[in-house]
């Protein structure tokens, strides 16, 4: 990275979920539906004595990317640990649905996830699963029609069922700080055991999970700075690919084999699953 550049990047991570969406899409584009002064919020917090935020979270902006119609959906971190319930849940499905109606009537909607959550929110359990099913139904059917990309950069990272959504996505970008997995760290060592995962040890959490491992073991499509402006390059890059000739979840047999090779009998290591998955640099 020059000095020119140092002087002009501007950290991803550090803007709020809407600060992100703006940033990607053309400037002067961006227009929100159902935002905070709309007061859809979750009925269901509180009721349980949790503060409860007008846009529950999650920030649908409409605009363009390229001149391109294209919404982007970013979920605020900061807020409930980016969990979805049935608001938030509903507003990224009910958009991810309305893309993929756009493009059956002509209108080439393009759509881009920015995903900073641990999945469902515990506190509406059962109406977050069924919103985040809806989710992964409506991704797969955009993108037929055009690539739907994620973005996972940090801080919080991408878990649980939303880590479904992100494989589900034709492309998939990480930066340096994100982190992707089914379960999340001290999931894992409740049932595993410290012995097995340490959720305290930073460093071993990051070699398995941490964007850069997940890049090197072929898992995710491109690792980039933590810079808002290589981060939308990035994925104006991609949208010109085009639809991918396939996605991870039709390569099934592929990482079965995979899977295979792995020894349960050690405790890994990030090299020996770089090996395994092949992208070993």
């Amino acid at each position: 990275m020059n000095k020119q550049h140092l002087l002009t990047s501007k950290s991803f991570i550090e803007l709020s979920a809407r600060e992100r969406a703006k940033s990607l899409l053309d400037a002067g584009s961006m227009r929100e539906l159902i935002g905070p002064f709309d007061r859809v919020k979750s009925p269901w917090l509180e009721q349980q004595g949790i503060v409860s935020q007008a846009d529950d979270g999650m920030v649908v902006a409409k605009g363009t990317i390229d001149g391109a119609p294209a919404v982007v959906l970013a979920i605020e971190g900061g807020f409930q640990g980016g969990s979805l319930g049935e608001v938030a849940g509903a507003k990224m499905a009910g958009a991810l649905e309305l893309a993929a109606e756009d493009n059956r009537r002509g209108i080439p909607t393009r759509a881009v996830l920015l995903l900073e959550t641990g999945g469902v929110r515990l506190q509406e359990a059962n109406l977050g699963l069924a919103a985040i099913a809806e989710i992964h139904a409506a991704i797969a059917d955009l993108r037929r029609y055009q690539p739907v990309i994620a973005v996972v950069a940090g801080t919080v990272g991408c878990f649980g069922g939303m880590s479904v959504a992100a494989a589900l996505c034709s492309y998939l970008v990480v930066t340096r700080e994100a982190r992707l997995g089914l379960n999340g760290p001290q999931v894992i060592e409740q049932e595993a055991g410290i012995e097995e995962y340490d959720s305290r040890n930073r460093p071993f959490i990051w070699s398995f999970s941490g964007g850069e491992q997940r890049f090197k073991t072929g898992l995710v499509d491109r690792y980039v700075a933590d810079d808002a402006q290589e981060i939308g390059s990035t994925v104006r890059a991609l949208f010109q690919q085009g639809v991918p000739a396939s996605h991870r979840d039709e390569r099934v047999t592929e990482f079965l084999n995979m899977l295979d090779r792995v020894d349960t009998a050690q405790q890994a290591e990030s090299t020996a699953v770089r090996m395994i998955f092949g992208k070993e640099m």
